[in-house]
Order: C-alpha cells, then sequence, then structure tokens
C-alpha cells in the first residue's frame, strides 16, 4: 500500500498527542479540532465537540476523502457518527492519509 511521504510523521504525531485536545488540518484545507482517542495503521479516532444538532456533513465538508476510500460505507465505522441527545462530543474516525498538521491546543 503507498502512503504519503508524510504518513509515518503523522502517525508519530497522533500517538505522541493521544488523549490531547488538538487541531488537525486536512489536505481538503478543512480544520478539526478534538481529543485524540484512538489510533491504528490507517485511521485516527477523535472525540469532537458536540454544536447541538449540527452534523458533521454542515461542519466539515466533505465528509468523504475523494481518493481515500472513505466515507459512509468505508472503513470500521460505515454509519454516520452519532450524537446522543446531551452528549457534549461524538466519534469521528479520519484516515492517516488525510492529515497535513497537528497542533495542540490548551484545554482552556
Amino acid at each position: 500500500m503507498y502512503r504519503p511521504h508524510n504518513y509515518h510523521h503523522m502517525y508519530d504525531l497522533c500517538e505522541k498527542h493521544i488523549h490531547a485536545y488538538v487541531l488537525i488540518q486536512l489536505n481538503d484545507g478543512n480544520s478539526i479540532d478534538g481529543i485524540i482517542t484512538g489510533l491504528d495503521e490507517e485511521y485516527v479516532y477523535m472525540a469532537v465537540p458536540n454544536f447541538g444538532n449540527q452534523r458533521d456533513e454542515e461542519r466539515i465538508s466533505p465528509i468523504g476523502f475523494p481518493g481515500y476510500g472513505f466515507g459512509y460505507g468505508y472503513g470500521p465505522y460505515p454509519y454516520p457518527p452519532v450524537a446522543y441527545p446531551g452528549a457534549r462530543f461524538r466519534r469521528l474516525v479520519l484516515p492517516l492519509a488525510a492529515l497535513t498538521a497537528l497542533s495542540a491546543l490548551p484545554w482552556y
């Protein structure tokens, strides 16, 4: 499997910042803030703030990353992220290949 030049660097950064509040920039220009809750060879798992009834499609556009075969129906979680009423965070799964930058953010 072909891995982009910065793949291993991004994996190491995510591993170093597990359970930290971070800002992740994607190669399509979008930015996502949240807590890294897990990591595997292909995906980074995050808890992102729940903004009421706002869905991921409205916050992150597009949700599918062209060229990565990722979107609803692909990857380990085939259904859209679910935010339960009153939940402060919801889960988001992103392909490591889509990450271009990661910055640690303060909790306050």
